[in-house]
């Protein structure tokens, strides 16, 4: 019963997958002038990426690192395996790559962003609390549990929190083989060089200690 539900989840996750990275106005990408490209990433990369391989066979085609068992024991309490261009050659040019993630009870990610690229996901396990925010300062949230999914617009800051008493797993997608990722605290409070503390203290309307005991608090 517990195996047929979980494929039942992973089916949802994999139509939504095709309904968003098969649709030209969701995905952001055209369609390439070749069946495929995988990645030689054995090749220094050029400012449109990395050259072909030339040998391909059908190991470049799958991916067995989501299984991999997740440890969220670390100071941030999350931890995650990824099907990205760095880890699955093959998806290079495919414009998806796949997360497993695991978030400790109580433990939230931080407010985060894609630019330009959308995210979806399942919840596995656990209850998660999910948020995104338009440009107009309006929030969307609701927790979700297992088998519920989500979306988050392209490049829309958002967040995740487990709200349960045990550990959650998500399966999530981003319409990227290699999406970046711009945390929002980090951002403003890890910046090289540092914005300076004025401007902070002008806009968080807050005094130099504060300032300095959050950036300390980041670092750590």
């Amino acid at each position: 019963m517990a195996i047929s539900s979980f494929l039942s989840r992973v089916s949802i996750l994999l139509a939504l997958c095709f309904t968003i990275f098969t649709s030209p106005a969701l995905s952001g990408y055209l369609n390439p002038l070749q069946d495929f490209c995988v990645a030689d990433l054995q090749a220094s990369p050029s400012n449109t990426g990395y050259p072909c391989k030339s040998q391909v066979t059908s190991d470049d085609f799958f991916y067995s690192g989501l299984s991999t068992p997740l440890n969220t024991s670390n100071p941030k309490g999350v931890a995650a395996n990824a099907a990205n261009l760095m880890t699955f050659p093959g998806l290079n040019t495919m414009g998806i790559s796949m997360y497993n993630v695991a978030v400790a009870a109580g433990v939230a990610n931080p407010p985060h962003s894609h630019p330009g690229v959308t995210e979806a996901g399942v919840v596995v396990e656990g209850s998660v609390l999910i948020g995104f925010l338009t440009n107009n300062y309006t929030l969307y949230s609701k927790v979700a549990g297992p088998g519920d999914m989500f979306v988050i617009p392209p490049g829309l800051i958002h967040y995740e929190m487990n709200v349960g008493k045990t550990e959650a797993r998500l399966l999530t997608v981003v319409a990227s083989e290699l999406p970046s990722e711009v945390l929002v605290p980090h951002t403003l409070f890890l910046a090289k060089p540092a914005i300076p503390d004025v401007v902070l203290m002008k806009v968080f309307k807050t005094d130099g200690k504060t300032i300095n005991m959050l950036r300390s608090k980041l670092t750590n």
